[in-house]
């Protein structure tokens, strides 16, 4: 049995461009129900475009304020969702999103990934490639990682509303 609680401090940390996620809780641990982590997001960092994949996640703010912006699944209008500490935000499975930190300090959230096996195989992907590219790699590479984690890239946010 792993040694509960987490410590934060000897956790695994991934790096996703210049995201860092904290290891708190792996597939295989928990049998492949969740992949929970902490995210540290500095000002600017996020992945760009609006992207969709199976699993659902879950984010609590911690520290800072993050954007989120979810499409209504149509193809159509994209909202955008500052969150800030406290706030809890939940993406269903397959809801177009994409979360950035316009902010001007780091931005710290718990975040639970379900089922788990898929996002984090893909985050390990990425950060592999990303290092092995030095920092920069190709799109057609980063279109394949995508597709073969079953994660669908949707391109730029075109028309933003506020959340009610």
């Amino acid at each position: 049995m792993d040694k509960l609680p987490v410590d934060r401090t000897e956790a695994e940390r991934i790096l996703l461009g210049t995201d860092e996620l904290t290891v708190l809780a792996t597939s295989e641990q928990t049998g492949g129900a969740i992949f929970a982590v902490e995210i540290r997001m500095p000002p600017g960092g996020g992945p760009p475009v609006l992207h969709g994949h199976a699993p659902g996640e879950v984010y609590r703010v911690l520290a800072g304020e993050f954007s989120f912006y979810v499409g209504d699944g149509d193809g159509g209008a994209v909202r955008r969702v500052v969150a800030g500490p406290g706030d809890v935000v939940p993406l269903a499975g397959n809801t177009p999103h994409t979360i950035r930190n316009e902010g001007t300090t780091d931005a710290v959230a718990f975040m639970v990934h379900s089922p788990g096996g898929p996002m984090e195989a893909f985050s390990r992907a990425a950060a592999a490639l990303a290092a092995d590219a030095g920092g920069r790699p190709s799109m057609d590479d980063v279109l394949e990682l995508a597709q073969r984690h079953g994660i669908e890239l949707l391109g730029p946010y075109a028309e933003v509303t506020a959340a009610p």
